[in-house]
């Protein structure tokens, strides 16, 4: 005998209602569901308005022009490339590119950052003024302005090769870059590899066993010496067995330009330094103005336990205080990666220059170029506000223990 099927339950219904229209109601969810179909509609049109003038110029859509020869050349390449690869390739360069100089330019900006709020914060009355004219200055210029004056006004004038400025005969800087020798790796490099990482990982261990000892039973453990031998004598003791990890490649100039080592471009010098002194001047404002929302009283009772006042920011104030830095540092740090896109103005080969520029114009896929370059930039952006999260949580879970 088939039986009906069951209603939901009239608070299931309630609560739904409730959920979708909050206290409108009904009228609630008529009004979403309206705006729905007008957002549904607005992007079908978009569609069909791209598609249309596509066929109308001829211009065959879709992802089938990776495949093709790109036929340029790029200054700056991470992983090999020539004219003849695809645009795929130019697609992986200009990304890995973008990473390197969006990595650089937060860990840079990070340190100046933190050194410059520290610094507004001193005692010391010329460190503070000048901390603070510095943040006064950077972040009240435009950044394009800073970046053209880094490349133009400072790295621009540099001398020419064969005049160019060397340190003891195998560091060279001139207007065409820095050049130093380039390291290749031999037989051992694998073994100096490991050994390092094997140091790092012990003196992190070492790092929380020491932290958990001072906050549990408030023994100071004094662990620099062991971190300091762990560092420096596991790889030494990799190079004894196994021989050097690497041999330099050493520049030589040859005509009017170097020949061998490896190439600092300028334009990846001023780009990332204008990205980290402008973001630097930002992020000093956050770290100071988290630092100043814990109470004084923990600088006392750090000082009352014996700590000096650098152990007490470490330790007691700086952890509190990055409940409050961490969002709008993680803001600062969007920002900078997205505002490398600006390297197009000097001639950087990023993500935005040589794939959503010189490959757009070679190709005339708009589309397709224009989506995938902004679907990179969302993972980027998301992937370090993921990251950034999940060490607030981390965060959080120390600080509740």
């Amino acid at each position: 005998m088939a039986t009906e099927p069951r209603k939901p339950p009239l608070q299931l219904v309630a609560r739904l209602r409730r959920a979708l229209g909050g206290q409108a109601g009904w009228g609630g969810v008529i009004v979403q569901i309206l705006f729905v179909a007008a957002v549904v509609w607005i992007g079908y049109e978009i569609v069909e308005n791209a598609r249309a003038n596509l066929q109308a110029q001829r211009i065959a859509s879709g992802f089938g022009f990776l495949s093709n020869t790109a036929g340029f050349a790029v200054s700056q390449a991470l992983i090999p490339y020539s004219e003849t690869d695809t645009y795929a390739r130019v697609f992986f360069v200009g990304l890995l590119n973008t990473l390197l100089v969006s990595i650089v330019g937060i860990i840079i900006a990070t340190i100046i950052g933190v050194l410059v709020a520290l610094g507004r914060l001193s005692p010391n009355w010329l460190l503070a003024r000048i901390s603070g004219g510095y943040v006064e200055l950077i972040r009240n210029l435009p950044l394009l302005f800073q970046i053209l004056f880094w490349y133009l006004a400072v790295l621009a004038t540099l001398p020419s090769p064969r005049q160019s400025i060397s340190l003891f005969g195998t560091v060279f800087l001139s207007n065409r870059g820095l050049i130093v020798p380039d390291p290749v790796p031999q037989q051992g490099f694998g073994v100096f590899v490991a050994a390092i990482v094997i140091a790092i990982a012990a003196s992190l261990l070492m790092r929380f066993h020491a932290r958990r000892q001072l906050f549990a039973a408030g023994v100071k453990v004094t662990i620099w010496p062991f971190v300091l031998a762990m560092l420096v004598g596991l790889p030494a003791l990799a190079i004894l067995i196994f021989g050097a990890p690497f041999a330099f490649d050493m520049p030589q100039l040859k005509g009017f330009n170097f020949a061998g080592g490896a190439k600092v471009l300028p334009e990846f010098a001023a780009l990332t330094i204008a990205l980290s002194t402008y973001t630097a001047a930002f992020i000093a404002e956050i770290v100071r103005a988290g630092i100043q929302s814990v109470p004084k009283g923990q600088m006392e009772a750090g000082a009352s336990l014996g700590l000096s006042r650098g152990e007490t920011l470490r330790l007691v104030v700086i952890p509190q205080a990055m409940r409050v830095i961490l969002p709008p540092l993680t803001n600062q740090y969007l920002n900078l990666t997205k505002n490398s896109s600006l390297a197009v103005a000097i001639g950087y080969p990023d993500l935005f220059s040589v794939f959503a520029g010189t490959t757009l114009s070679q190709t005339g896929q708009a589309v397709e170029i224009i989506a995938l370059t902004m679907g990179v930039y969302l993972l980027i952006s998301l992937v370090t506000s993921a990251i950034m999260s999940f060490y607030g949580w981390r965060l959080n879970r120390s600080l509740a223990a």
